[in-house]
């Protein structure tokens, strides 16, 4: 049976009017649904410039819930172009803060949520002051389209995640990025290549453009397959749209070549788990 799908990156530059940003975003996912996008994924916080270069209480009046003009506007888009977009944007929960991703089905509705679980703390990057750790978990989403799973920018340094939504049944792993130190792009494009080899899926790193204040986003996003080399290399540093033609068929083919997942030895891991090896031996 083909299970082939083209999905899709969004590369787009956040400006200060958010009303902007989002009918630039709208153009960009058109695009993609041109192109036979079924899955769209925007980049980390894509609807605001990079606040959380600093630490200023008055940031958090740029949070939404769900019923805010951006995921109100990408719901309408999504049953426009029939297509599930993966939104990430500052969640506003109550009295709680996160960094979340949106997940919107083609009928409009919101398939669910990850809220990002790693949260950084570093120069220009003081995401601890704005955002709680996830609490989520390590959700898989049921699209018409594919099994797909997020993780955000931080994340893609922790295998567990990615093991879970392995064994979870992912298929296709979006990990939207806020990345400005162009140096260090080799290390992201080792770790998730890697990442996908080890999980026997699809990678899809999505990541930010665009000078801003105190960064300069470099974008290159990339796929990569489930054996670790890349479906679509990194491209260039500006707004585009990145597409990728994954063939799901591919991940049970490298699965029975590749047998990581069968040689696991949960037994074994308990100190991943905090638990004390002796004890549990």
């Amino acid at each position: 049976m083909d299970r082939t799908i083209k999905v899709s990156a969004i590369q787009v530059m956040a400006s200060e009017s958010k009303k902007d940003t989002l009918k630039r975003t709208a153009e960009l996912i058109g695009i993609a649904a041109g192109e036979g996008s079924k899955i769209v994924c925007l980049p980390q916080l894509f609807n605001l410039p990079w606040f959380a270069h600093t630490m200023d209480r008055k940031n958090f009046r740029l949070a939404e819930d769900e019923n805010g003009i951006t995921i109100s506007t990408l719901r309408e888009l999504a049953v426009a172009e029939g297509v599930v977009l993966i939104a990430p944007i500052f969640e506003k929960a109550r009295d709680r803060y996160f960094n979340t991703a949106f997940v919107i089905g083609t009928d409009g509705s919101i398939i669910g949520k990850y809220r990002k679980v790693h949260v950084p703390q570093i120069p220009l990057w003081e995401e601890r002051f704005y955002f709680s750790p996830g609490d989520t978990g390590f959700p898989v989403f049921n699209t018409p389209f594919a099994r797909i799973g997020v993780q955000i920018c931080w994340d893609a340094f922790f295998p567990e995640g990615f093991r879970i939504l392995a064994l979870k049944g992912a298929e296709v792993v979006f990990v939207p990025t806020a990345s400005a130190f162009y140096h260090s792009r080799l290390k992201w494009e080792r770790s998730l290549s890697a990442t996908a080899h080890a999980n026997g899926f699809f990678v899809f790193r999505v990541n930010r453009v665009g000078r801003e204040e105190k960064q300069d986003f470099y974008g290159r996003s990339f796929c990569a397959r489930p054996d670790g080399e890349f479906l679509v290399k990194p491209v260039g540093s500006g707004e585009a749209v990145v597409v990728a033609t994954v063939d799901l068929n591919l991940i049970e083919t490298v699965r029975n070549e590749w047998v990581f997942l069968r040689d696991r030895r949960p037994e074994v891991y308990r100190l991943i788990a905090g638990e004390d090896e002796e004890k549990s031996a």
